[in-house]
């Protein structure tokens, strides 16, 4: 299928059982299989793609792209070069509609235009094609890669000659191009993955920072109604106005977590670290944060510090540091027992600085330890999940600690009590 300009080659069943190559090329062939098959990146398997290419097939330029938007659009994923500068590089988006490149979605045609020159005077709205005649480019060979007869991506080829892709350059750029799919797929799935997870904690921000106001007003108004600056009250209106503060603490401590979590999601987190941060004065400001809930349950805190207060004081990112407490003191108070204790012991020892919180409460088994800091994982006990939580306040821990170059743990011991700890370096000399 074909014009005077655009070429449509048709692919064969089995590109594998040409036998126009020659050894050197099969060579090529032979090592790109052992590339895939070894689990190689995309990027490793596509510049030896390149670099096998230099003076054995007309190839100046080589380019991949994913097709996006269930085949309405293309989005270039790597581009090499044998010149500068590339003007059509990563990230570069076209839409298929009305391009040349649409009968290729179906996975059963390759394209060559063999004078790109030629095809522009015709086609003056083709923006990509525009671009690679700005970088030099005279023609362009372009194969589909087709997966379980999907088309993930698409494969070019280019040259800043005219008229030099023939029938032998045709069949070993099917030849690449079927086995460059597979790794093009897995790379396809892992962004569609990594997109579907990056909108997901943009929303999740964004709908939590959206909820912090109202819902922080509206607990800070219930608190002053009870507390009588609005006059007197009846008994049954502050049972009411109580338990509207208490859903309130709840709301605020579900945004508080998600708005953790996704800061740490966002991929730019970075700890701004600051000498000499009192940790028992990060502690008590985490223990006023839940004092509400401490109120509720009526637990009380004993806290167990070092004598001088030099050895209180650590390097670290205050604000993080403070989120580890607010959530493993908060931890205490939501699974430990009402009108119990909880201990916060802080201690120091060989340039290391442990602090461990430890509630009495019903604790978890030895097996449910390794599902402990995973993101979303609640243990399954039934006594537990009576608590409401959202399986995030853990992991984001575990985020913070490791970020300071620190490692967390938990003890429990099975109906009596339960510890959780963390040790980090007191600074950065230390670790």
């Amino acid at each position: 299928m074909s014009d005077d300009l655009v070429e449509y080659v048709p692919i064969p069943e089995d590109v594998v059982g040409l036998d126009a190559f020659d050894p050197a090329e099969q060579d090529i062939l032979d090592m790109l299989n052992r590339k895939v098959a070894g689990g190689e990146s995309i990027e490793s398997i596509m510049d030896f793609v390149y670099e096998a290419s230099r003076g054995v097939w007309p190839c100046d330029r080589i380019g991949l792209a994913f097709v996006d938007d269930d085949g309405q659009r293309v989005t270039s994923r790597w581009v090499r070069a044998e010149y500068e500068p590339v003007i059509m590089g990563q990230g570069f988006t076209e839409d298929l509609t009305g391009s040349s490149l649409k009968p290729l979605i179906e996975g059963k045609v390759l394209r060559v235009i063999n004078d790109l020159e030629e095809y522009m005077r015709r086609k003056p709205g083709s923006r990509s094609t525009k671009v690679l005649i700005r970088e030099g480019v005279m023609a362009s060979m372009t194969c589909p890669l087709v997966v379980d007869g999907r088309c993930v991506g698409l494969l070019f080829r280019s040259s800043r000659k005219k008229n030099v892709y023939g029938p032998r350059e045709v069949w070993m750029h099917l030849a690449v191009s079927e086995r460059v799919a597979q790794a093009v797929d897995k790379a396809w799935r892992i962004r569609q993955l990594e997109q579907a997870n990056s909108a997901y904690m943009e929303m999740l921000g964004f709908v939590a920072h959206e909820l912090k106001s109202p819902v922080a007003s509206m607990v800070l108004d219930a608190r002053t109604m009870l507390e009588g600056y609005v006059g007197e009250l009846e008994e049954a209106q502050k049972k009411r106005l109580e338990k509207m503060t208490a859903k309130g603490e709840y709301l605020l401590g579900l945004v508080r977590e998600y708005m953790d979590l996704a800061r740490l999601e966002s991929g730019d987190l970075a700890a701004s670290m600051k000498q000499d941060v009192d940790m028992t004065v990060l502690i008590q400001e985490s223990i006023d944060i839940i004092e509400p809930q401490l109120v509720e349950r009526r637990m009380t805190i004993e806290t167990e510090y070092p004598e001088d207060p030099a050895a209180r004081k650590i390097e670290c990112d205050p604000d993080l540091m403070k989120i580890v407490t607010v959530n493993l003191i908060g931890n205490a108070v939501k699974y430990g027992v009402e009108d119990g204790k909880i201990r916060v012991r802080v201690a120091v020892d060989g340039g290391l600085m442990k602090v461990a919180i430890r509630n009495d409460g019903p604790g978890f088994s030895p097996a449910a330890r390794r599902s402990l800091f995973k993101k979303f994982s609640r243990l399954k006990d039934p006594e537990l999940l009576k608590r409401k939580g959202t399986g995030v306040g853990l992991y984001t821990v575990w985020r913070v600690i490791n970020l300071h170059g620190g490692r967390v743990d938990a003890e429990s011991e099975q109906g009596s009590w339960a510890e959780f700890s963390f040790e980090i370096p007191v600074s950065r000399v230390a670790n």
